[in-house]
């Protein structure tokens, strides 16, 4: 930075208000190096330019600053939440991040409770979907006019669980479009899974109390459930109707069953979420543990980035007061990220007291209050020592895994004399073609770097104008697509002595001496660095471990040994290509053989909404014979939409 414009950034500082508020610092290409929260933004990031921090962390961070931005906000509590909403959508370089997974996964029963009490059969006698509810898996946000129960840390948590409902309340599973057309009993029936609504074998009111039996069982109602299914059992056996008492008698047993095998807490905390914490080696995790109507469901690690970097800068941040430990400071960041648009539960059990300021702030986004409890009894202290317990051996994993990975690339480096400046930044391509007899080419490119592969990087690229299985042809064609703009911006950047392009340091080659060569002819016609080009050719019989490397500038081939670091390291990154390529090249034929292109042809039908119609109904015939109404029971289909659907197809 020029002192002139240091001069415009120490202004600007020195105009802040001492008002609370959230903070934000740019680099001179305007990307976000950190925001923060501060009770007094004047105060907080002036303490930033007091002092020279030389080459620490946070010098290097305070050297690349700018320009800033504030907003003011009301209180304390309101700068925290507005800081980690602007963290997940910004992700600072500076700042603790956890990746921002997918929605979690919930339980579905299909109705509001209501709308199947006030059903009446049809004129003709067959059931309407309407009227027996079905429990499903779901994924996605939340509607009034069904009931959810999670979030559960798994698909697998929601599976689990609507096994556990099909064995104890027999509750039914299918697609509204398979009940309506069943004729005859399934084979959940046959096995005692489902009780057969779909044929008229249980009446509306019988599996209305057994849908309301299940939701007290997701609630955790248990010991409640288990005392009236008792009182009904006797009532039933004082009538003498005995077949229906041993139905009961049976539910109770399944239910007892479920309540021994699992981990269940009787007491008041139905829905708790338990949260633990473990920092070595610069490396953090958390584990999230969670219960669900009194179900211990599972656990989640998760791992975040820049730890050390963003407890370095806490030292400029804590005006005075003692240093937070980095265990905190990690907890504290995950519970602000996460709980961005996730249901809170009323209890939080954590493995180191946090901050009651963000404790405060979470029950004022819930709308209710949320307790934290950080040295548990009991039960809850069982939960807590299990879910530390899992953190350990997860951060332990992680940091084995990471070591092996980083010694890989050290030994690919090694034994290809390649010499990057920092091993972090050793950059690999690798390409793969796949197809069916000819039909339906694909070239997929798959990118490692940073210890890693890169999923976020990867590409597909549809061969065409070539004759059929001609495999050195697709290669010719997707190294041209892939390097011939990165080989013109070269050129430029060569002349200018500025600019960004870059070549991978490595590119690996699925194949021998035949894909080398053409790999060899695309870069020297596009005028790059043959030494670059690695092919993996198969050794004798196929077998895996007999890989020989091929170059394209005229080195002898390399066998690097079976047992060699290095070798596993390109075995990875090409049975990556492997897969990534063969994937596509399947969605690509079941694409035409299902004739998926006519639906995603219609204005507002994406890949996933092609996807959950053809799920739903089965294929394209199945599409085609839905009505509007069968259309709408889609995830993400409006009434205008399946209106066009259904006009489109017919």
């Amino acid at each position: 930075m020029t002192a002139a414009y240091d001069d415009i950034l120490l202004a600007q500082v020195a105009a802040l208000p001492a008002l609370p508020g959230v903070y934000r610092y740019f680099d001179a290409q305007g990307n976000v190096l950190y925001v923060g929260k501060a009770k007094q933004l004047k105060k907080r990031v002036s303490s930033y330019f007091q002092k020279d921090h030389g080459g620490t962390r946070i010098g290097h961070m305070v050297s690349k600053i700018a320009r800033l931005e504030t907003t003011v906000v009301r209180s304390e509590a309101e700068a925290l939440l507005l800081e980690n909403n602007l963290i997940k959508s910004l992700s600072p370089r500076f700042n603790i991040l956890f990746r921002d997974d997918k929605t979690y996964p919930y339980l579905k029963l299909t109705g509001n409770g209501t709308l199947f009490l006030k059903a009446v059969p049809s004129a003709s006698g067959t059931p309407e979907p309407q009227t027996f509810p079905r429990v499903a898996y779901y994924r996605g946000s939340v509607e009034k006019k069904h009931r959810y129960f999670g979030p559960f840390p798994s698909a697998w948590a929601v599976k689990e669980s609507i096994q556990l409902l099909q064995k104890v309340f027999r509750l039914r599973t299918c697609e509204d479009t398979v009940f309506a057309n069943r004729t005859r009993p399934c084979l959940l029936f046959q096995i005692k899974r489902c009780s057969g609504p779909c044929v008229n074998l249980i009446s509306p009111e019988a599996y209305a109390d057994d849908v309301q039996h299940a939701e007290r069982f997701l609630k955790g109602e248990t010991q409640g459930l288990l005392q009236e299914m008792e009182a009904r059992m006797m009532a039933h056996a004082e009538r003498l109707a005995f077949e229906q008492a041993a139905e009961v008698r049976n539910q109770m047993t399944a239910l007892s069953r479920v309540l021994h095998q699992q981990s269940v807490d009787t007491g008041t905390d139905t829905d708790v979420d338990i949260l633990a914490v473990r920092v070595l080696g610069g490396r953090a995790c958390v584990n999230l543990a969670m219960v669900r109507g009194g179900r211990h469901l599972g656990d989640r690690a998760y791992f975040p980035a820049h730890v050390e970097d963003a407890h370095a800068l806490q030292g400029v941040e804590d005006d005075g007061q003692p240093p937070v430990a980095v265990e905190i400071q990690v907890l504290e960041a995950f519970m602000a990220q996460h709980y961005i648009g996730i249901p809170v539960p009323a209890a939080l059990i954590t493995s180191v007291a946090v901050d009651k300021v963000l404790v405060a702030a979470l029950s004022q986004q819930a709308g209710y209050k949320i307790a934290a409890v950080h040295n548990p009894r009991e039960q809850r202290r069982v939960w807590l020592e299990m879910s530390e317990k899992n953190a350990d051996i997860k951060l332990a994993r992680l940091l084995a895994e990471e070591g092996s990975q980083q010694a890989r690339t050290r030994a690919l480096a090694d034994a290809l004399d390649l010499a990057p400046d920092d091993l972090d930044v050793l950059h690999i391509e690798c390409f793969d073609i796949s197809h069916t007899a000819g039909e339906n080419t694909q070239a997929s490119c798959v990118v490692f770097r940073q210890h890693k592969m890169q999923s976020s990087e990867y590409r597909r690229y549809n061969i065409e104008g070539i004759t059929p299985g001609d495999d050195y042809a697709a290669m010719r064609q997707v190294l041209m697509r892939r390097y011939g703009k990165l080989a013109e911006a070269l050129r430029t950047q060569d002349g200018s002595g500025e600019g960004t392009a870059r070549l991978p340091d490595l590119v690996l080659i699925d194949g021998g001496k035949g894909q080398v060569s053409m790999a060899r002819e695309v870069f020297t016609d596009l005028g790059l660095d043959l030494s670059r080009i690695v092919g993996v050719e198969k050794g004798e019989g196929r077998k895996v471990g007999l890989e020989e490397l091929v170059f394209a500038d005229g080195r002898e081939k390399v066998y690097l040994g079976k047992d060699s670091a290095a070798l596993m390291l390109v075995a990875q990154i090409r049975d990556e290509a492997h897969r990534f390529a063969i994937t596509g090249m399947r969605a690509q034929r079941a694409k035409v053989r299902m004739g998926g292109s006519k639906i995603e042809e219609i204005p507002g039908i994406g890949p996933r909404k092609r996807a959950k119609l053809l799920q739903r109904f089965g294929g394209v015939r199945g599409v085609e014979s839905a009505s509007v109404e069968d259309l709408l029971g889609v995830e993400g289909i409006s009434r205008e939409l399946a209106e066009t659907i259904y006009n489109a197809l017919h």
